[in-house]
């Protein structure tokens, strides 16, 4: 068995990796990488491998950069199935059609510039119609249910507990008379979050891909994170500003909403009005409504009570290009939650374009941002940033709060892990810029027991 690692590796987006068996080729995860848009854009549309000899693919969760690729997996001849929980079936159902619209609007967008400047045109990565074509390879599965893959290996999925639906991924192989069990976290949530259940635990692993986003740092309590989103609201409103939260559309919004909700059932915050201006996260809120059997007892229970928790007076959800633009006419102050999470695409470029040169305003970071994005640079400080290819005067205010991720810090990782080290023989750390992946390969060493790799990009270790 041979394992090879295209995305993802020493870097936290792009995620992909093969497994390779005596009859099978396995795709996991097929993510698109975010970063430089010229670099962006030559890394995801030549995969690294002829997408036709692949089996068979699976998703660990809907995220963008572990399942944004699809379509151009699809289009050069993928014929399998993709095998997720039914959850991310229907996250992936929205968020695939999001990101080919988005990339549509966004070259179309690039495209009127260039025109008047001369430059040649730029096509989209995929088109709402690639997306389609890419959706009926879909097949949700429970959890904890073992599924049967041809050549006689079977797979069951756990709750990661990072996103609705996400799942640990476990293969069970028969090679050459004997069992071999391999499992894939993708990413692994925290336990106590919010929304969602706690990861749960795996037994008797042979050799494990796990996730190091956070492994090099530890999150602050998710309480702190509640009184600071809270404080820079009032700060901000206080001086007659807005609050403009960059944010990804599933779990992350959804998230912010319910804090907001909490804060103002607590009367710790008042009325403001709040924008929810992203359609993918409101489509994508109606999906946890749908999928009450993947949040946590009380959540659930609130749900099935007919007491909406992600809906509060002065909440507006938006989703016509018209409401969008509408917001960017209000002087007064409010809160606006919009997509992409990492200022990447979408509706929040433009309300940064509109907002960043206002020291009134608070840019309010509630998620990861990875290398070479535009929210990683607003945060390590920049002075001024190019958004759609002008440069803006960055005088708003720039905040992040890390207590929302979704992602486990170092030492929840290290706990999880060392519930399911026994037995092992390799683990495989992917998905961590390198210096996080290297410290957590380190610290997983001290476990004792098995071999580490941090593998390079593009690098294949044979079982």
């Amino acid at each position: 068995m041979k394992l090879s690692f295209y995305g993802a590796a020493r870097t936290t987006t792009g995620s992909m990796h093969l497994v390779e068996t005596g009859s099978q080729r396995i795709l996991l995860d097929c993510g698109l990488y975010q970063g430089h848009r010229d670099e962006a854009f030559a890394r995801n549309s030549h995969l690294p491998f002829d997408p036709q000899t692949i089996d068979t693919a699976f998703l660990s969760h809907a995220h963008i950069d572990h399942s944004g690729n699809l379509p151009t997996l699809v289009k050069n001849g993928f014929a399998g199935e993709v095998n997720c929980t039914a959850a991310t079936r229907d996250l992936v159902t929205l968020m695939l059609r999001d990101s080919a619209r988005i990339q549509e609007q966004d070259a179309e967008y690039l495209n009127q510039k260039k025109s008047r400047r001369g430059l040649p045109r730029i096509e989209p990565l995929y088109t709402t119609q690639d997306a389609e074509r890419a959706l009926p390879r879909l097949v949700g599965h429970a959890y904890e249910q073992w599924f049967n893959l041809a050549g006689g290996a079977r797979v069951m999925m756990l709750d990661a507990g990072h996103i609705l639906g996400s799942a640990i991924t476990v293969f069970e192989f028969n090679d050459q008379g004997r069992t071999l069990r391999l499992g894939f976290t993708g990413d692994l949530g925290r336990p106590g979050a919010l929304l969602l259940r706690d990861p749960e635990i795996v037994r008797n692993l042979d050799y494990l891909i796990i996730e190091s986003t956070y492994g090099d740092r530890e999150h602050g309590a998710l309480t702190d994170s509640e009184d600071e989103l809270t404080r820079v609201v009032r700060q901000t409103v206080a001086r007659g500003g807005k609050v403009i939260i960059p944010s990804f559309a599933v779990e992350r919004t959804q998230e912010v909403v319910y804090t907001l909700h909490l804060k103002r059932e607590a009367g710790q915050l008042r009325s403001v009005p709040t924008f929810v201006d992203s359609p993918l996260a409101i489509n994508a809120t109606d999906v946890f409504r749908l999928h009450a059997e993947c949040l946590r007892e009380e959540l659930r229970d609130d749900l099935l009570a007919h007491d909406d928790p992600f809906g509060f007076s002065g909440l507006k959800y938006t989703r016509t290009v018209d409401e969008s633009k509408a917001i960017n006419a209000i002087r007064d102050s409010c809160v606006i939650i919009s997509a992409n999470g990492m200022c990447e695409a979408g509706r929040i470029l433009h309300h940064l374009k509109n907002n960043i040169e206002d020291e009134r305003n608070t840019i309010l970071f509630v998620g990861y941002q990875a290398e070479n994005t535009l929210g990683r640079r607003l945060i390590d400080g920049a002075k001024k940033v190019k958004i759609f290819g002008d440069e803006f005067n960055v005088r708003a205010e720039i905040q992040s709060v890390t207590g929302f991720s979704a992602h486990a810090d170092r030492t929840e990782l290290l706990d999880w892990a060392s519930q399911v080290k026994e037995n092992l023989k390799g683990v495989f750390v992917v998905h961590g810029e390198e210096k996080s992946a290297l410290s957590f390969a380190d610290a997983l060493r001290a476990l004792g027991g098995f071999t580490v790799t941090v593998p390079q990009p593009g690098q294949t270790i044979e079982l």
